[in-house]
Order: structure tokens, then sequence, then C-alpha cells
């Protein structure tokens, strides 16, 4: 454990990721942004098909844990590939796994609601409830926790993994350490990158990259690419989780606001929603690297960092890194859309 990172070896943590991920390159992709793209492969972090969220849980768990917890109570979309990883992860440690599905996403069809992450929740045992309203985050929580009050009338032990602001964000914590990964494993191939981009959703995996570069005294430029809400609510959000971490790790703030890049004009028309840059981000992707990527958020930032290279924010032959976090369940719930985006 770095001593730069402070106090995070007092947190306590359950290794649920396979670790380091690779960083590979993208010609293909290279070629058709006029950018040195590399490809950070989080979505290969192993559990339950992988991605980002493995790095945050293993925090949540070893809370979990450590509070003696015998059953998880989370909230987040119906396709939501948090649920998914961490169903998994209460699998693995003979946990219970209670799950309310929020409606963030309107007019899908009944796909939506049976395939890509609800089937493998069902195959993991998820017991279900629901909350009707996508956008209302102080609702949703309150509902989670009275989820969790029921259980523990009950004689049972939850623990509650939040998402919304207002908690300690046990999640980037993961994303410290992976900072510090990725400054490894950049060093030691001899390669510079000028610039990441990744998903700025629940802000967990921005915040935690972001402070972990910054505390090892890295200055790439870190662009989070807004997949549920507009650039100044999300810079809010960072900005919170930053001050947070500083607290919780007693270390000094090493964030400061133009630190906090994000890009929010792929996002409309909302979150999970596709938008044509978004589907012919996903068909590039696929097509140059056989990379798989999700609407709701890989391919968005892919459309961001297409976007970003045109409008010159990332230099011309500049070597970005692209996080790819996963989400690859959640295709297959978009087929009927894909579907209408796709040429022979």
């Amino acid at each position: 454990m770095s001593t730069q990172f402070g106090r995070l070896g007092d947190y306590p943590r359950v290794p649920l990721s396979s670790l380091p991920t690779v960083i590979e390159p993208a010609p293909r992709l290279s070629a058709e942004t006029g950018l040195n793209v590399f490809i950070k492969r989080d979505d290969l972090t192993g559990l339950a098909f992988g991605g980002n969220k493995t790095r945050q849980l293993e925090f949540y768990f070893g809370a979990a844990q450590a509070q003696g917890a015998d059953a998880i109570v989370i909230t987040g979309a119906v396709q939501s590939n948090y649920v998914r990883v961490a169903a998994a992860a209460a699998a693995r440690l003979g946990m219970e796994m209670h799950v309310q599905a929020e409606e963030r996403v309107p007019d899908m069809d009944a796909l939506y609601y049976k395939s890509g992450n609800i089937l493998l929740g069902d195959l993991l045992g998820v017991q279900r409830y629901s909350y009707p309203d996508g956008e209302d985050e102080a609702g949703a929580d309150r509902a989670v926790q009275a989820i969790a009050d029921t259980l523990r009338g009950e004689g049972k032990r939850p623990y509650v993994i939040p998402l919304g602001p207002g908690h300690p964000p046990l999640g980037a914590m993961g994303y410290i350490l992976a900072a510090a990964e990725i400054v490894e494993q950049v060093q030691a191939s001899g390669t510079r990158i000028d610039a990441i981009v990744l998903a700025s959703g629940s802000g967990f995996t921005h915040a935690g990259l972001l402070f972990g570069l910054r505390a090892l005294g890295q200055d790439i430029a870190v662009h989070g690419v807004c997949v549920r809400r507009a650039a100044p609510a999300q810079f809010q959000r960072i900005a919170g989780h930053c001050r947070e971490l500083a607290r919780m790790l007693d270390m000094a703030e090493v964030v400061s606001e133009p630190d906090i890049r994000l890009f929010d004009e792929v996002l409309a028309p909302g979150y999970g929603q596709l938008n044509p840059a978004t589907a012919d981000a996903i068909v590039l992707a696929a097509r140059c690297e056989g990379l798989f990527l999700d609407p709701p958020y890989t391919g968005k930032v892919m459309a961001g960092l297409i976007a970003l290279a045109a409008n010159r924010t990332l230099a011309q032959d500049a070597n970005v890194m692209f996080v790819h976090t996963g989400g690859t369940p959640a295709l297959f719930a978009y087929g009927p859309q894909l579907q209408n985006w796709l040429q022979p």
C-alpha cells in the first residue's frame, strides 16, 4: 500500500478483482480518431463479467464483513452493472442480495426487463424491489434504507451500499489504487499518457482515479464524460467526493477545481438512452478493435472521446487512455435499439 494515500490501508477490503488489468494499444481506433489510443481493460477485472464495479465493491464488502453483515441492500438502474457485480460478490461471500431497481430509462421494451443484467441477477438469486422514479436519488436512498429496516426487523444484519451523495465514497478508494496501478504500468512500459477519458456517473471511478493520480504527483488530464447528469451538477459531485476522500484519508486536498474536466455533449437525451454518436461509437469500437461497449456508459465515453478529438480538446497524436469500465451484459438488453444502427 502506497504511503502516499494516507490512511487508505486502514479501510477493510475484500479482494474481488483479477488485477492488474492490461493496457492495450488500439491502432485502428487510433487511425479513426487521430489519437494514439490505449485501452485500460477494466472490463477484465474478472468477477461476473468484470468492470469497474469490482474495484469499488472491494471496500464496500470489506466494510460489510467488518460489521458482520449477512445481507446486502443496493439501489440502481434496472440494468445496473453495479447491482450485477454486487450480487455476484454477495453470492461468493454467502450473503443475501436485496436489489431496488430505479426506473431511469423510459420507453424500453420487454427485453430490457428480462435480458442482460436482469437475467444474470436472477441467476444469482437476487430479491427485487422497485422504485418508480429514476431521478430521485434522495427518495431512492430513503426507500432502500426502509428495506434495510425491514430486514433488521426480521433479525437480519443488512449493509446498505449507497450510490447517492452524502455518504462516504468508499468505492472511490478502489480507483485510488487503480491510479497507482496505471502509473506503474505506464512507467514500466516507457509510455507517456497525455490524457485519460472515462465515464463520470456516480463519480467514484472518476474521483478516485483523479485523486490517486494527483496524490502521486501525476498531472495527466482526466476527462470525465457525463453519463447521467449535466456537467455543472457532476462537477459538484466530483469535487465533493475528492474533498471527502482527503478527509477520510487524513490527507491534504490534492485535487483543484481546474483538475475536474467534464464533457456532457453526448449525454442527451439522458441516462441509458442511445443517441447517434453513442450508437456509432459502439459500432466503431466493435468493428475496429473487437471491443464491446455498452449504451449507458462506455459507448457514451467513446463517443465523448471521438468528440473531444474532433474539437481538439485532445490534441492530434496525443496518447490517450480510454478506461473500459465494462457493462457488456447490458448490450443484450439494448438489442432492438442497436439493430437500428447496424449495417452489413
